[in-house]
């Protein structure tokens, strides 16, 4: 591992060194070309110095004083108007990151009294968070003790109310990263388990710190076991709900080192996590970086990410996580045979929550002869308009979908007045078993349909949705119902064909060959018909995390449907992707 960590250490250089030119005097961030500034980004370039400085020690970078830097965007993210509570957090670790004493923190001593004062203030102020910015208030906690600001310490107090809510939203005990309960499961959930843990670790009571780590491995256990069958061949993470992308990468390489720092894998399974870590991290390598310029290649002219995520935070982010991993990985042996990827037939239901009102969760497919490595959430979203939640089969490069837009993906949607209703974002009976000739399926119902804001519409009607598998043969069958004559005005269906970016790729992940899905309608109630292919290669808007959209090809009804209670109105469509993989 001391390799690894090096390339890390080499690569954090350079992306800090292509970026610290951007710290203004005053400390704010200058934006890359194009883009708008965060208020929370002179936070994460604090932290992201602060990090650099525990990895290496060293207190300047191409002529720059990182201990001023440091200075100057903690200053600048203190007098932020108005308060950025994230920002305020990174901030506060990156000023723990150089020493947890005021008399000897070297970017303390450069502060001025007015910055104290307000910092203070700002570290004690915390509104309380039902999601992921609740782990933002337990790293103010740690800052603040530890420090010297305050003589009580509240890091425990917060690290249980987390982690109860946690429990009280969730009946799989993962993190739901919504404030309404209504079912958010995403990255965001790694992301706050990562954030403590790197808080707790800076924390000047290492007791406390001790006695924390088993509550919360109890529930970060349950992304890290998720993973071996997460993760795809190729390498690619997280790839499903908001925030994935290059963060789906980060987030999953941060959680797995710092899993075996705190030897929460068993000995019998690190073979298998390291092969895990080598893939991701390739896959981050070849995908995100730009080795030219040192920076990550989130959007250009064939990629897009959410419009939350800045060129230069992630550069400052991606800074901070691999300084962190050159750290990591320093305290780790790697095992003697870390190739060990076996591919191997998966289908199953991850359930995240489970009550009377609804079941969510994540259907994982995987067929170790064909290579077609598939998931399905069935899940909320925290963004409305999107395509990342929906449940369809969700693998970049054969079943793609766009970022910031909301199409129906692989899915009808149907239109009833003002009202779109999808079969997404809840499920009740979820079920999973094996079917006719050893295939797979996965069935869900929903009582009632739920229109594209996510809102239950009671009295409309119901749906039933049956998904197949069977070696590289995928069957989606979706029967609707209505409670009442009601006329349906209007349904669509549609696929995205999209390829890897023609740069920045893995040579050997996914992409579809010359016979595309090979798509054949079994069964249409709706009597839609296929649109003329639309043509967007040239159109910005098209764009996934990965690479450039092409075509889109809509199965569509565009006139009215007078639906009758008691009768099913059935679309069942069969897929045969024809997968190959890019030119190296």
């Amino acid at each position: 591992m001391q390799q690894f960590a090096e390339q890390c250490t080499e690569m954090a250089r350079s992306m800090l060194g292509h970026n610290l030119a951007s710290i203004n005097q005053d400390g704010t961030i200058t934006p890359t070309e194009g883009e708008e500034k965060r208020f929370d980004e002179p936070g994460h370039a604090a932290l992201a110095i602060g990090e650099f400085y525990r990895a290496t020690g060293e207190t300047e970078l191409e002529g720059h004083d990182l201990i001023d830097l440091a200075a100057r965007c903690i200053t600048a993210q203190t007098f932020t108007d108005p308060v950025s509570e994230n920002g305020v957090a990174y901030a506060a670790l990156g000023l723990l990151s150089f020493g947890p004493a005021k008399d000897r923190n070297p970017v303390w001593e450069r502060l001025v009294d007015e910055t104290r004062e307000r910092l203070d203030r700002l570290l004690l102020a915390r509104s309380d968070h039902d999601n992921h910015w609740q782990a933002f208030n337990v790293s103010k906690a740690v800052a603040r003790f530890s420090m010297g600001l305050s003589k009580k310490d509240e890091t425990g107090k917060l690290i249980d109310r987390f982690l109860e809510r946690i429990d009280e939203k969730s009946t799989g005990n993962f993190h739901d990263d919504s404030e309404d309960g209504k079912g958010v499961f995403n990255i965001y959930g790694v992301l706050s388990f990562i954030f403590i843990r790197q808080a707790l670790q800076l924390h000047a009571n290492i007791h406390l710190r001790d006695r924390k780590l088993p509550s919360l491995r109890t529930h970060a256990e349950k992304y890290l076991r998720l993973l071996p069958d997460l993760v795809r061949e190729d390498g690619l993470g997280w790839s499903f709900g908001r925030g994935g992308g290059a963060y789906g990468q980060m987030h999953c390489i941060s959680l797995i080192l710092q899993a075996f720092r705190d030897n929460w894998i068993a000995p019998e399974k690190q073979i298998q996590y390291f092969d895990l870590l080598r893939r991701l991290f390739y896959f981050f390598y070849l995908t995100y970086l730009d080795q030219e310029n040192g920076n990550l290649i989130i959007r250009d002219a064939e990629r897009e990410t959410t419009p939350a995520h800045t060129t230069r935070m992630a550069d400052f982010d991606g800074a901070r996580y691999l300084s962190q991993w050159a750290r990591l990985a320093k305290t780790i042996n790697a095992p003697v045979n870390p190739d060990a990827f076996k591919p191997r037939n998966t289908g199953r239901f991850v359930i995240f929550d489970k009550s009377s009102r609804k079941e969510q969760g994540l259907f994982i497919y995987r067929n170790a002869e064909t290579g077609l490595h598939i998931n399905i959430p069935l899940t909320h979203t925290d963004q409305q308009n999107t395509s990342d939640s929906l449940a369809f089969p969700h693998s970049p490069g054969i079943f793609d979908w766009p970022v910031n837009l909301q199409l129906p993906v692989m899915i009808p949607e149907l239109k009833f007045g003002d009202r779109y209703v999808i079969p997404s974002y809840y499920g009740k009976r979820c079920t999973t078993g094996m079917g006719l000739r050893k295939s797979i399926y996965f069935r869900y119902e929903q009582p009632d349909l739920i229109d594209t804001n996510q809102e239950i519409v009671p009295g409309l009607g119901s749906c039933k949705v049956n998904w197949s598998f069977s070696g590289g043969k995928i069957t989606a069958d979706f029967i609707f119902m209505v409670k009442q004559p009601v006329s349906m005005e209007r349904m669509r269906y549609m696929l995205v064909i999209a390829s890897p970016h023609s740069v920045h790729r893995v040579g050997n992940t996914f992409t579809l060959g010359q016979e595309g899905l090979r798509c054949t309608v079994l069964k249409d109630d709706f009597q839609a018909q296929w649109s003329e292919t639309e043509v967007v290669t040239d159109d910005p808007r098209y764009k996934t995390l990965y690479g450039k959209i092409h075509y889109l090809q809509t199965l569509t009804r565009d006139y009215p449907l007078n639906m009758r209670p008691g009768q099913q109105y059935r679309l069942t469509v069969a897929f045969e992707p024809d997968l190959a993989r890019v030119d190296g």
